[in-house]
Protein backbone atom coordinates (compact mmCIF):
# COMPACT_ATOMS: atom_id res chain seq x y z
CA UNK A 1 0.00 0.00 0.00
CA UNK A 2 1.53 3.20 -0.61
CA UNK A 3 2.38 6.10 1.44
CA UNK A 4 0.24 8.65 0.94
CA UNK A 5 -2.65 5.39 0.43
CA UNK A 6 -2.05 4.74 3.44
CA UNK A 7 -2.13 8.40 5.34
CA UNK A 8 -5.15 9.10 3.07
CA UNK A 9 -7.18 6.02 4.81
CA UNK A 10 -5.78 6.77 7.90
CA UNK A 11 -7.11 10.17 7.57
CA UNK A 12 -10.53 9.45 6.44
CA UNK A 13 -10.34 7.30 9.50
CA UNK A 14 -9.64 9.36 12.04
CA UNK A 15 -12.07 12.24 10.73
CA UNK A 16 -15.24 10.13 9.49
CA UNK A 17 -14.31 8.26 13.22
CA UNK A 18 -15.42 11.70 14.61
CA UNK A 19 -17.99 11.57 12.85
CA UNK A 20 -19.28 7.99 13.15
CA UNK A 21 -18.71 7.97 16.69
CA UNK A 22 -20.70 10.90 17.07
CA UNK A 23 -23.55 9.11 14.80
CA UNK A 24 -23.62 6.08 17.49
CA UNK A 25 -24.34 8.28 20.23
CA UNK A 26 -26.61 10.78 19.03
CA UNK A 27 -30.13 9.46 19.78
CA UNK A 28 -29.94 8.53 22.81
CA UNK A 29 -28.14 11.12 24.56
CA UNK A 30 -31.45 13.11 24.81
CA UNK A 31 -32.25 10.32 27.23
CA UNK A 32 -29.01 9.63 29.00
CA UNK A 33 -27.86 12.20 32.25
CA UNK A 34 -24.09 11.53 31.29
CA UNK A 35 -22.12 14.52 30.83
CA UNK A 36 -22.17 14.22 27.15
CA UNK A 37 -25.66 15.90 26.96
CA UNK A 38 -23.89 19.35 26.64
CA UNK A 39 -22.68 18.09 23.59
CA UNK A 40 -19.40 17.27 24.28
CA UNK A 41 -16.31 18.72 25.96
CA UNK A 42 -14.67 21.75 26.57
CA UNK A 43 -10.93 20.96 26.12
CA UNK A 44 -9.02 22.19 23.17
CA UNK A 45 -6.42 19.80 20.70
CA UNK A 46 -2.75 19.75 22.86
CA UNK A 47 -1.43 18.42 20.22
CA UNK A 48 -1.77 21.51 18.20
CA UNK A 49 2.02 22.08 19.79
CA UNK A 50 3.50 19.68 16.82
CA UNK A 51 1.69 20.78 14.02
CA UNK A 52 2.98 24.01 12.02
CA UNK A 53 0.80 27.07 11.67
CA UNK A 54 1.93 26.98 7.99
CA UNK A 55 0.00 23.00 8.33
CA UNK A 56 -3.09 22.56 5.00
CA UNK A 57 -4.80 20.70 7.83
CA UNK A 58 -5.59 18.99 11.50
CA UNK A 59 -8.12 17.10 12.33
CA UNK A 60 -8.82 15.93 16.39
CA UNK A 61 -11.18 13.06 18.41
CA UNK A 62 -11.46 14.69 21.77
CA UNK A 63 -12.80 11.83 23.39
CA UNK A 64 -11.45 8.51 23.62
CA UNK A 65 -13.66 6.07 21.00
CA UNK A 66 -13.96 3.81 24.05
CA UNK A 67 -15.76 5.94 26.45
CA UNK A 68 -18.13 6.73 23.54
CA UNK A 69 -18.41 2.79 23.18
CA UNK A 70 -19.23 2.47 27.04
CA UNK A 71 -21.62 5.32 26.75
CA UNK A 72 -23.27 3.67 23.95
CA UNK A 73 -23.84 0.72 25.84
CA UNK A 74 -24.63 1.64 28.98
CA UNK A 75 -27.58 3.92 27.22
CA UNK A 76 -28.95 1.37 24.44
CA UNK A 77 -31.71 0.03 24.83
CA UNK A 78 -31.34 -4.09 25.73
CA UNK A 79 -32.83 -4.94 22.20
CA UNK A 80 -30.23 -2.52 20.59
CA UNK A 81 -26.86 -3.48 22.45
CA UNK A 82 -25.77 -6.00 19.97
CA UNK A 83 -26.38 -3.99 16.70
CA UNK A 84 -24.63 -1.41 18.24
CA UNK A 85 -21.56 -3.11 19.12
CA UNK A 86 -21.67 -4.88 15.86
CA UNK A 87 -21.10 -0.96 14.45
CA UNK A 88 -18.78 -0.60 16.62
CA UNK A 89 -16.82 -3.33 16.15
CA UNK A 90 -17.08 -2.75 12.31
CA UNK A 91 -15.79 0.60 12.07
CA UNK A 92 -12.56 -0.40 14.70
CA UNK A 93 -12.09 -3.01 11.43
CA UNK A 94 -12.37 -0.31 8.87
CA UNK A 95 -9.94 2.33 10.77
CA UNK A 96 -7.14 -0.73 10.96
CA UNK A 97 -7.47 -2.82 8.32
CA UNK A 98 -4.70 -1.73 6.02
CA UNK A 99 -2.55 -1.55 9.36
CA UNK A 100 -2.54 -4.78 10.50
CA UNK A 101 -3.48 -3.63 13.93
CA UNK A 102 -5.76 -5.01 16.50
CA UNK A 103 -7.47 -1.98 18.18
CA UNK A 104 -9.16 -3.60 21.43
CA UNK A 105 -5.17 -5.52 21.91
CA UNK A 106 -2.98 -3.01 20.38
CA UNK A 107 -4.29 0.78 20.76
CA UNK A 108 -7.03 0.73 23.13
CA UNK A 109 -5.01 -0.21 26.28
CA UNK A 110 -3.05 3.14 26.47
CA UNK A 111 -4.50 5.20 24.40
CA UNK A 112 -5.53 8.51 25.72
CA UNK A 113 -8.30 10.90 25.02
CA UNK A 114 -7.32 12.30 22.16
CA UNK A 115 -6.35 11.76 18.37
CA UNK A 116 -5.48 14.26 15.63
CA UNK A 117 -4.02 13.70 12.44
CA UNK A 118 -2.84 16.22 10.19
CA UNK A 119 -1.09 17.26 7.33
CA UNK A 120 1.64 19.26 7.70
CA UNK A 121 3.16 20.34 4.97
CA UNK A 122 2.88 19.85 1.13
CA UNK A 123 6.38 19.41 0.60
CA UNK A 124 8.51 18.59 3.75
CA UNK A 125 11.58 18.13 2.17
CA UNK A 126 11.78 21.15 0.39
CA UNK A 127 13.08 19.30 -2.68
CA UNK A 128 11.70 20.38 -5.94
CA UNK A 129 13.31 17.70 -8.24
CA UNK A 130 11.91 15.15 -6.66
CA UNK A 131 8.33 16.28 -7.20
CA UNK A 132 6.04 17.40 -3.76
CA UNK A 133 5.91 15.36 -0.86
CA UNK A 134 3.27 15.75 1.36
CA UNK A 135 4.25 15.12 4.89
CA UNK A 136 1.82 13.78 7.47
CA UNK A 137 1.65 13.16 11.31
CA UNK A 138 -0.48 11.35 13.38
CA UNK A 139 -0.81 12.02 17.15
CA UNK A 140 -2.12 9.86 19.77
CA UNK A 141 -2.21 11.00 23.68
CA UNK A 142 -1.66 7.96 26.19
CA UNK A 143 -2.23 7.23 29.78
CA UNK A 144 0.43 4.59 30.07
CA UNK A 145 3.80 5.90 27.92
CA UNK A 146 5.61 2.80 28.74
CA UNK A 147 2.51 0.36 27.44
CA UNK A 148 3.07 2.67 24.17
CA UNK A 149 6.42 2.12 23.92
CA UNK A 150 6.42 -1.50 24.60
CA UNK A 151 3.45 -1.74 21.75
CA UNK A 152 5.82 0.06 19.20
CA UNK A 153 9.06 -2.33 19.95
CA UNK A 154 6.90 -5.47 19.63
CA UNK A 155 4.85 -4.04 16.45
CA UNK A 156 8.55 -2.82 14.90
CA UNK A 157 9.99 -6.62 16.32
CA UNK A 158 7.45 -8.47 14.23
CA UNK A 159 8.40 -6.11 11.16
CA UNK A 160 11.67 -6.82 11.56
CA UNK A 161 11.76 -10.48 11.71
CA UNK A 162 10.12 -10.47 8.28
CA UNK A 163 13.11 -9.26 6.89
CA UNK A 164 11.46 -6.93 5.14
CA UNK A 165 12.70 -3.94 6.77
CA UNK A 166 15.88 -2.61 8.39
CA UNK A 167 15.34 -0.36 11.75
CA UNK A 168 16.92 2.47 12.35
CA UNK A 169 17.45 4.74 15.33
CA UNK A 170 17.96 8.51 15.98
CA UNK A 171 18.12 10.55 18.72
CA UNK A 172 17.09 14.41 17.72
CA UNK A 173 16.98 16.81 20.60
CA UNK A 174 16.72 14.54 23.59
CA UNK A 175 14.03 12.30 21.60
CA UNK A 176 14.25 8.51 20.37
CA UNK A 177 13.07 8.42 16.54
CA UNK A 178 13.00 4.88 14.68
CA UNK A 179 12.13 4.58 11.14
CA UNK A 180 11.71 1.98 8.83
CA UNK A 181 13.62 1.52 5.51
CA UNK A 182 12.43 -1.32 2.87
CA UNK A 183 14.85 -3.80 2.08
CA UNK A 184 12.40 -5.24 -0.84
CA UNK A 185 10.19 -2.71 -3.25
CA UNK A 186 7.75 -4.46 -2.04
CA UNK A 187 6.86 -3.88 1.23
CA UNK A 188 4.22 -2.26 2.89
CA UNK A 189 5.36 0.42 5.42
CA UNK A 190 2.73 0.43 7.64
CA UNK A 191 4.16 3.46 10.35
CA UNK A 192 7.99 4.40 8.69
CA UNK A 193 8.37 6.55 11.21
CA UNK A 194 7.25 7.31 15.26
CA UNK A 195 8.54 8.46 18.35
CA UNK A 196 7.26 8.85 21.92
CA UNK A 197 7.07 12.56 23.30
CA UNK A 198 6.11 12.64 26.62
CA UNK A 199 2.21 11.49 26.95
CA UNK A 200 2.32 11.63 22.99
CA UNK A 201 3.01 8.64 20.79
CA UNK A 202 3.89 10.59 16.93
CA UNK A 203 3.06 8.42 13.62
CA UNK A 204 5.01 9.96 10.51
CA UNK A 205 5.25 9.19 7.06
CA UNK A 206 9.18 10.41 7.05
CA UNK A 207 11.95 10.97 10.00
CA UNK A 208 12.21 14.44 8.64
CA UNK A 209 8.51 15.09 9.79
CA UNK A 210 9.15 14.39 13.30
CA UNK A 211 12.39 16.20 13.67
CA UNK A 212 9.87 19.46 12.47
CA UNK A 213 7.13 18.52 14.53
CA UNK A 214 9.85 18.36 17.75
CA UNK A 215 10.98 21.53 16.13
CA UNK A 216 7.45 23.28 16.67
CA UNK A 217 7.02 22.19 19.99
CA UNK A 218 9.98 24.24 20.70
CA UNK A 219 9.56 27.43 18.76
CA UNK A 220 6.49 29.30 20.26
CA UNK A 221 6.44 31.31 17.03
CA UNK A 222 6.20 27.92 15.23
CA UNK A 223 3.09 25.68 16.27
CA UNK A 224 -0.45 26.21 15.21
CA UNK A 225 -1.30 26.14 19.46
CA UNK A 226 0.48 29.30 19.93
CA UNK A 227 -1.00 31.12 16.77
CA UNK A 228 -2.68 34.32 17.00
CA UNK A 229 -5.28 33.20 14.14
CA UNK A 230 -5.58 29.71 15.54
CA UNK A 231 -6.55 31.38 19.13
CA UNK A 232 -8.93 34.06 17.90
CA UNK A 233 -11.36 31.03 16.18
CA UNK A 234 -11.07 28.56 19.39
CA UNK A 235 -12.00 32.02 21.60
CA UNK A 236 -15.42 32.47 19.46
CA UNK A 237 -16.48 28.76 19.70
CA UNK A 238 -17.47 28.49 23.12
CA UNK A 239 -19.56 25.36 23.48
CA UNK A 240 -18.90 21.83 23.93
CA UNK A 241 -17.61 19.35 21.44
CA UNK A 242 -16.17 15.97 20.45
CA UNK A 243 -13.93 17.25 17.84
CA UNK A 244 -12.11 20.34 16.51
CA UNK A 245 -11.14 20.68 13.04
CA UNK A 246 -8.82 23.09 11.25
CA UNK A 247 -7.86 23.41 7.78
CA UNK A 248 -5.97 25.86 5.81
CA UNK A 249 -8.41 26.36 2.27
CA UNK A 250 -5.40 27.57 0.11
CA UNK A 251 -2.79 25.04 1.15
CA UNK A 252 -5.95 22.25 1.06
CA UNK A 253 -7.38 22.63 -1.84
CA UNK A 254 -3.98 22.70 -3.37
CA UNK A 255 -3.03 19.24 -1.86
CA UNK A 256 -6.34 17.95 -2.70
CA UNK A 257 -5.84 19.01 -6.61
CA UNK A 258 -1.85 18.10 -6.16
CA UNK A 259 -1.54 22.18 -7.16
CA UNK A 260 1.78 23.80 -6.14
CA UNK A 261 1.16 26.16 -3.10
CA UNK A 262 4.06 29.29 -1.82
CA UNK A 263 3.62 28.75 1.98
CA UNK A 264 3.65 32.06 3.90
CA UNK A 265 4.18 33.29 7.82
CA UNK A 266 0.35 34.20 7.61
CA UNK A 267 -2.49 32.05 6.70
CA UNK A 268 -4.61 34.16 4.28
CA UNK A 269 -8.02 31.80 5.16
CA UNK A 270 -8.50 29.97 7.75
CA UNK A 271 -11.81 27.15 8.81
CA UNK A 272 -12.27 26.16 12.20
CA UNK A 273 -14.88 22.57 12.85
CA UNK A 274 -16.26 21.97 16.20
CA UNK A 275 -18.78 18.83 16.31
CA UNK A 276 -21.00 17.97 18.69
CA UNK A 277 -23.40 16.17 19.76
CA UNK A 278 -27.38 16.45 19.56
CA UNK A 279 -30.69 14.71 19.96
CA UNK A 280 -31.79 14.78 16.71
CA UNK A 281 -27.99 14.21 15.28
CA UNK A 282 -24.29 16.09 14.67
CA UNK A 283 -24.10 19.67 14.68
CA UNK A 284 -21.21 21.38 13.53
CA UNK A 285 -19.88 24.91 14.34
CA UNK A 286 -17.75 26.63 12.02
CA UNK A 287 -15.36 29.99 12.14
CA UNK A 288 -13.95 31.43 9.14
CA UNK A 289 -11.42 33.79 8.99
CA UNK A 290 -9.54 35.58 6.46
CA UNK A 291 -12.62 36.68 3.75
CA UNK A 292 -12.16 40.53 3.46
CA UNK A 293 -14.68 42.92 3.07
CA UNK A 294 -17.10 41.03 5.60
CA UNK A 295 -16.51 42.44 9.17
CA UNK A 296 -19.68 42.81 11.47
CA UNK A 297 -22.47 41.33 9.34
CA UNK A 298 -25.16 40.45 11.31
CA UNK A 299 -27.48 37.41 9.75
CA UNK A 300 -30.33 38.73 7.55
CA UNK A 301 -32.90 36.33 8.91
CA UNK A 302 -34.90 36.01 11.75
CA UNK A 303 -37.10 32.79 9.66
CA UNK A 304 -36.54 31.09 7.13
CA UNK A 305 -37.35 32.66 3.88
CA UNK A 306 -41.25 32.74 2.65
CA UNK A 307 -39.63 31.46 -0.94
CA UNK A 308 -39.54 27.88 0.71
CA UNK A 309 -43.06 28.01 0.11
CA UNK A 310 -42.78 27.74 -3.05
CA UNK A 311 -40.10 24.53 -3.49
CA UNK A 312 -41.71 21.47 -3.32
CA UNK A 313 -41.35 18.89 -0.45
CA UNK A 314 -39.58 16.41 -2.19
CA UNK A 315 -36.82 18.83 -3.33
CA UNK A 316 -32.90 16.82 -3.65
CA UNK A 317 -31.14 20.02 -2.90
CA UNK A 318 -32.33 23.22 -1.53
CA UNK A 319 -30.59 26.95 -1.56
CA UNK A 320 -32.61 30.01 0.17
CA UNK A 321 -31.63 33.06 1.46
CA UNK A 322 -31.73 37.20 0.78
CA UNK A 323 -30.16 39.20 -1.47
CA UNK A 324 -28.87 36.81 -3.81
CA UNK A 325 -26.69 39.85 -5.59
CA UNK A 326 -24.71 40.43 -2.05
CA UNK A 327 -24.25 36.56 -1.32
CA UNK A 328 -22.27 36.35 -4.65
CA UNK A 329 -20.74 39.65 -4.16
CA UNK A 330 -19.37 37.67 -0.83
CA UNK A 331 -18.45 34.74 -2.54
CA UNK A 332 -16.30 36.51 -5.54
CA UNK A 333 -14.71 39.03 -3.35
CA UNK A 334 -14.26 36.80 -0.41
CA UNK A 335 -11.82 34.72 -1.79
CA UNK A 336 -8.07 35.46 -3.30
CA UNK A 337 -7.90 35.36 -6.82
CA UNK A 338 -5.00 33.12 -6.96
CA UNK A 339 -6.63 31.11 -4.91
CA UNK A 340 -7.95 27.39 -6.20
CA UNK A 341 -11.16 27.23 -4.51
CA UNK A 342 -11.90 30.79 -6.50
CA UNK A 343 -10.54 29.23 -9.63
CA UNK A 344 -13.09 26.35 -9.63
CA UNK A 345 -15.81 28.47 -8.55
CA UNK A 346 -14.87 30.40 -12.17
CA UNK A 347 -14.74 27.09 -14.02
CA UNK A 348 -17.95 25.53 -12.54
CA UNK A 349 -19.56 29.44 -13.00
CA UNK A 350 -18.74 28.87 -16.52
CA UNK A 351 -20.11 25.91 -17.26
CA UNK A 352 -23.48 27.17 -16.73
CA UNK A 353 -23.30 30.54 -18.53
CA UNK A 354 -21.56 29.11 -21.63
CA UNK A 355 -24.44 26.97 -22.93
CA UNK A 356 -27.43 29.60 -22.09
CA UNK A 357 -25.55 32.59 -23.23
CA UNK A 358 -26.30 34.27 -20.10
CA UNK A 359 -23.94 36.39 -17.62
CA UNK A 360 -25.05 35.10 -13.96
CA UNK A 361 -23.74 38.30 -12.20
CA UNK A 362 -25.42 40.60 -14.33
CA UNK A 363 -28.70 38.44 -16.08
CA UNK A 364 -29.91 37.12 -12.67
CA UNK A 365 -27.86 37.58 -9.49
CA UNK A 366 -27.83 41.68 -10.17
CA UNK A 367 -31.17 41.88 -9.41
CA UNK A 368 -32.25 39.45 -7.02
CA UNK A 369 -32.11 41.54 -3.78
CA UNK A 370 -34.96 40.26 -2.18
CA UNK A 371 -35.83 36.67 -0.81
CA UNK A 372 -34.78 33.95 -3.12
CA UNK A 373 -34.84 29.77 -3.68
CA UNK A 374 -33.31 27.48 -5.86
CA UNK A 375 -34.33 23.47 -5.91
CA UNK A 376 -33.73 20.49 -7.62
CA UNK A 377 -36.56 17.85 -8.11
CA UNK A 378 -36.05 14.49 -9.60
CA UNK A 379 -38.81 13.19 -11.76
CA UNK A 380 -39.73 9.93 -10.39
CA UNK A 381 -40.77 8.66 -14.14
CA UNK A 382 -37.88 10.17 -16.01
CA UNK A 383 -35.59 10.07 -13.53
CA UNK A 384 -34.24 14.08 -15.02
CA UNK A 385 -33.60 16.37 -12.67
CA UNK A 386 -35.61 19.44 -12.84
CA UNK A 387 -35.27 22.67 -11.47
CA UNK A 388 -37.37 25.84 -10.00
CA UNK A 389 -36.02 28.93 -8.91
CA UNK A 390 -38.01 31.86 -6.78
CA UNK A 391 -37.08 35.55 -6.43
CA UNK A 392 -38.83 37.90 -4.47
CA UNK A 393 -40.27 41.29 -6.40
CA UNK A 394 -39.15 44.01 -4.58
CA UNK A 395 -40.26 47.54 -5.15
CA UNK A 396 -37.28 49.30 -5.99
CA UNK A 397 -36.20 46.37 -8.68
CA UNK A 398 -37.16 47.05 -12.32
CA UNK A 399 -37.66 43.01 -12.41
CA UNK A 400 -39.89 42.99 -14.86
CA UNK A 401 -36.87 44.50 -17.28
CA UNK A 402 -34.77 41.86 -16.04
CA UNK A 403 -37.49 39.10 -16.98
CA UNK A 404 -37.86 40.97 -20.38
CA UNK A 405 -33.73 40.62 -21.30
CA UNK A 406 -34.14 37.19 -20.09
CA UNK A 407 -36.71 36.12 -22.64
CA UNK A 408 -34.61 38.33 -25.58
CA UNK A 409 -31.50 36.02 -24.86
CA UNK A 410 -34.13 32.84 -24.91
CA UNK A 411 -35.15 33.92 -28.47
CA UNK A 412 -31.66 34.34 -29.19
CA UNK A 413 -30.64 31.25 -28.62
CA UNK A 414 -33.38 29.95 -31.10
CA UNK A 415 -36.15 29.35 -28.48
CA UNK A 416 -40.29 30.37 -29.43
CA UNK A 417 -41.69 32.44 -26.45
CA UNK A 418 -45.29 30.61 -25.56
CA UNK A 419 -47.54 31.99 -23.45
CA UNK A 420 -49.87 29.36 -21.70
CA UNK A 421 -52.49 30.12 -19.10
CA UNK A 422 -52.81 29.51 -15.71
CA UNK A 423 -55.97 30.54 -14.09
CA UNK A 424 -55.43 33.85 -13.44
CA UNK A 425 -51.72 34.55 -14.57
CA UNK A 426 -49.80 32.90 -17.60
CA UNK A 427 -47.14 30.87 -17.93
CA UNK A 428 -44.21 32.18 -20.25
CA UNK A 429 -42.50 29.39 -21.42
CA UNK A 430 -39.35 29.28 -24.02
CA UNK A 431 -39.74 26.12 -25.85
CA UNK A 432 -37.95 24.19 -28.96
CA UNK A 433 -40.06 22.64 -31.52
CA UNK A 434 -38.62 18.89 -32.73
CA UNK A 435 -40.10 16.83 -35.36
CA UNK A 436 -39.93 13.04 -35.34
CA UNK A 437 -40.92 10.36 -38.11
CA UNK A 438 -42.35 6.95 -36.83
CA UNK A 439 -43.68 4.79 -39.76
CA UNK A 440 -43.24 7.39 -42.42
CA UNK A 441 -45.31 9.82 -39.98
CA UNK A 442 -43.91 12.89 -38.93
CA UNK A 443 -44.88 14.04 -35.32
CA UNK A 444 -44.21 17.60 -33.96
CA UNK A 445 -42.75 17.63 -30.00
CA UNK A 446 -42.50 20.63 -27.96
CA UNK A 447 -39.36 20.65 -25.42
CA UNK A 448 -39.63 23.20 -22.61
CA UNK A 449 -36.46 24.57 -22.29
CA UNK A 450 -37.33 27.15 -19.25
CA UNK A 451 -40.45 29.05 -18.19
CA UNK A 452 -41.83 31.62 -15.81
CA UNK A 453 -44.71 32.41 -13.78
CA UNK A 454 -45.52 36.42 -12.34
CA UNK A 455 -47.32 36.07 -8.88
CA UNK A 456 -47.66 38.86 -6.55
CA UNK A 457 -44.49 38.43 -4.60
CA UNK A 458 -42.55 36.29 -6.49
CA UNK A 459 -41.04 35.46 -9.88
CA UNK A 460 -40.64 31.75 -10.04
CA UNK A 461 -38.43 30.26 -12.62
CA UNK A 462 -38.48 26.58 -13.52
CA UNK A 463 -37.37 24.23 -16.61
CA UNK A 464 -41.02 22.49 -15.80
CA UNK A 465 -44.30 23.33 -16.76
CA UNK A 466 -45.44 21.02 -13.71
CA UNK A 467 -43.56 22.45 -11.66
CA UNK A 468 -44.83 26.13 -11.71
CA UNK A 469 -48.00 25.02 -11.58
CA UNK A 470 -47.43 23.17 -8.18
CA UNK A 471 -45.47 26.14 -6.98
CA UNK A 472 -48.69 28.35 -7.73
CA UNK A 473 -50.76 26.13 -5.60
CA UNK A 474 -48.55 26.14 -2.98
CA UNK A 475 -49.25 22.59 -1.51
CA UNK A 476 -46.74 19.97 -0.17
CA UNK A 477 -43.87 22.32 0.25
CA UNK A 478 -40.77 21.97 1.61
CA UNK A 479 -41.01 24.66 4.21
CA UNK A 480 -43.94 22.34 5.98
CA UNK A 481 -42.36 19.42 5.60
CA UNK A 482 -41.50 17.13 8.87
CA UNK A 483 -38.06 16.53 7.25
CA UNK A 484 -37.19 19.79 6.40
CA UNK A 485 -37.79 20.98 10.12
CA UNK A 486 -36.04 18.18 11.40
CA UNK A 487 -33.12 19.22 9.16
CA UNK A 488 -32.92 22.77 10.72
CA UNK A 489 -34.04 22.08 14.39
CA UNK A 490 -30.70 22.11 15.64
CA UNK A 491 -29.68 25.58 13.34
CA UNK A 492 -29.94 29.25 14.77
CA UNK A 493 -33.03 30.83 13.94
CA UNK A 494 -30.98 34.08 12.72
CA UNK A 495 -29.26 32.90 9.82
CA UNK A 496 -28.45 34.12 6.62
CA UNK A 497 -30.42 31.08 5.09
CA UNK A 498 -29.89 27.62 3.92
CA UNK A 499 -28.12 24.90 1.81
CA UNK A 500 -29.81 21.86 2.40
CA UNK A 501 -29.31 18.06 1.23
CA UNK A 502 -32.08 15.51 1.44
CA UNK A 503 -28.91 12.37 1.20
CA UNK A 504 -31.81 9.67 1.05
CA UNK A 505 -32.95 10.90 -2.30
CA UNK A 506 -29.23 11.57 -3.25
CA UNK A 507 -27.26 8.92 -2.57
CA UNK A 508 -27.65 6.64 -5.87
CA UNK A 509 -27.00 10.26 -7.74
CA UNK A 510 -23.92 11.46 -5.84
CA UNK A 511 -22.22 7.74 -6.06
CA UNK A 512 -22.71 7.52 -9.62
CA UNK A 513 -21.43 10.97 -10.34
CA UNK A 514 -18.76 10.52 -8.14
CA UNK A 515 -17.49 7.14 -7.07
CA UNK A 516 -14.84 8.00 -4.37
CA UNK A 517 -18.06 8.79 -1.93
CA UNK A 518 -18.63 4.70 -2.28
CA UNK A 519 -15.17 4.69 -0.11
CA UNK A 520 -16.11 6.89 2.00
CA UNK A 521 -19.44 5.09 2.70
CA UNK A 522 -16.87 1.85 3.48
CA UNK A 523 -15.18 3.47 6.10
CA UNK A 524 -18.32 4.93 8.05
CA UNK A 525 -20.75 2.51 6.78
CA UNK A 526 -23.27 3.22 10.54
CA UNK A 527 -22.83 6.93 9.50
CA UNK A 528 -24.19 6.81 6.01
CA UNK A 529 -27.08 4.22 7.31
CA UNK A 530 -28.27 6.54 9.93
CA UNK A 531 -27.91 9.38 7.23
CA UNK A 532 -31.07 11.74 6.08
CA UNK A 533 -30.54 14.83 4.83
CA UNK A 534 -27.37 17.43 6.17
CA UNK A 535 -27.92 21.85 6.15
CA UNK A 536 -25.76 24.43 5.84
CA UNK A 537 -26.48 28.27 7.25
CA UNK A 538 -24.53 31.05 7.68
CA UNK A 539 -24.50 33.71 10.87
CA UNK A 540 -22.90 36.63 9.27
CA UNK A 541 -19.62 37.55 10.72
CA UNK A 542 -18.04 39.28 13.32
CA UNK A 543 -14.60 40.76 14.51
CA UNK A 544 -13.72 39.57 10.72
CA UNK A 545 -14.20 35.83 11.65
CA UNK A 546 -17.60 34.41 9.47
CA UNK A 547 -19.69 31.76 11.98
CA UNK A 548 -21.57 28.93 9.81
CA UNK A 549 -23.05 25.70 11.34
CA UNK A 550 -23.70 22.18 9.56
CA UNK A 551 -25.93 19.69 10.87
CA UNK A 552 -26.24 16.30 10.07
CA UNK A 553 -29.89 14.69 10.50
CA UNK A 554 -29.50 11.16 11.33
CA UNK A 555 -32.31 8.41 12.34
Amino acid sequence: MKLRNFFLTLGIGVSTLILISAGLLYWILSQSPLNLLSGGVTNTPTSALFVSKQAPAMVSLLVNPARLESFRQLTAFPSQRRKAQSEIKQLEYNLLAKTGLNYQKDIKPWLGEEISLAVTSLDFDGDKSNGAKPGYLLILTTKDAELAKEFLQLSYSQQSISGNFDLSFQEYKGVNLTYQTPLKSKAKLTFPASAVVGNYVLFANDSQVLRDAINNTQAVDLNLANADFYQETLNSISTPKIALSFLNLPALSAWIGNQPYSETPDIQQMLTVALSLQPQGIRAETALIGVSGQNNQKPVLLQPTEALNYVPSGSLLTIAGQDLNQFWDNIATGLALDSPLQQLLKQFISRIEQPLGINLTEDIFSWVKGEYALSLISDSQTNKLNWVFIAEKLPEVNYQEAIRKLDEIASKQGLNITELPLDDNNIIAWTKLTTQTKDKLVSLNTDVKGAHLDLDKYAIFSNSVELLSAAKLGKNSLLSSDKFKSAIIALPTENDGYFYLDWQQTQPIIEQKYPLIKVAEVAIEPLFKHLQSFTISSQGSENSIRRGTIFLNLS
